[in-house]
């Protein structure tokens, strides 16, 4: 019963504190917040090293199983070996081998995966702008007013285009998006209250 009873209280402490820090300018709450943010840190380092230890086991599991595709495991975790045997060997400074690693390869391989990500997006796009309805006709509309607003050549064929595009960004689609926030606070607000006040429980573990 302790085991569920302690995080519980835990939680219900640092909770209430970390509300409190956002109502009470006093001394003793600014100090403490910081104080506990300092301790995030910390856990965040350990975590961060429980995930680099879970990578491990779940791929030297792969690589000892010869399960299917396994040689990326191998790849992982050697990439993960020399980045961090560069970075403390010698340092993350510039004219570094961990900068240049990271520079020259880490980089290009994310702008790699965000350019084959744009034919996923245009993909997305074709369906989602293809004349099925009234609602796909005024999408399609607004999508062609945006494109056409946001480069030199909309200007050129007319100044009321770009106009239009600036229009349809800071009135229908700003108050949608404001619409979208208030639900996301709301909804995080609730998932707060819950967690802090004992009734979501599922960070505890199944059992």
């Amino acid at each position: 019963m302790l085991r569920k009873r302690i995080p519980l209280l835990i939680c219900f402490v640092f909770g209430a504190f970390g509300l409190a820090q956002y109502y009470s300018p006093h001394p003793i709450v600014v100090s403490g917040y910081s104080t506990v943010l300092d301790w995030v840190q910390i856990i965040f380092a350990f975590t961060l090293i429980v995930g680099v230890l879970s990578v491990f086991q779940i791929h030297l599991k792969k690589i000892s199983r010869r399960e299917k595709l396994w040689g990326y495991s191998i790849v992982t975790l050697s990439a993960i070996i020399v980045m961090a045997s560069a970075g403390f060997l010698g340092g993350t400074g510039r004219g570094t081998a961990f900068v240049w690693m990271f520079d020259n390869m880490q980089v290009p391989m994310q702008s790699t995966v965000f350019a084959l990500l744009a034919f996923f997006v245009a993909t997305a796009a074709y369906r989602g702008f293809r004349l099925r309805n009234v609602e796909a006709g005024i999408l399609l509309a607004a999508a062609i007013v945006i494109m056409l607003g946001r480069i030199p050549i909309g200007a050129l064929i007319s100044d009321y285009i770009p106009a239009g595009a600036e229009w349809i960004l800071t009135v229908p689609s700003m108050s949608a998006k404001r619409a979208v926030l208030i639900g996301i606070g709301l909804g995080s607000i609730t998932t707060a209250l819950r967690v802090i006040l004992g009734i979501e429980r599922s960070y505890l573990g199944r059992g």
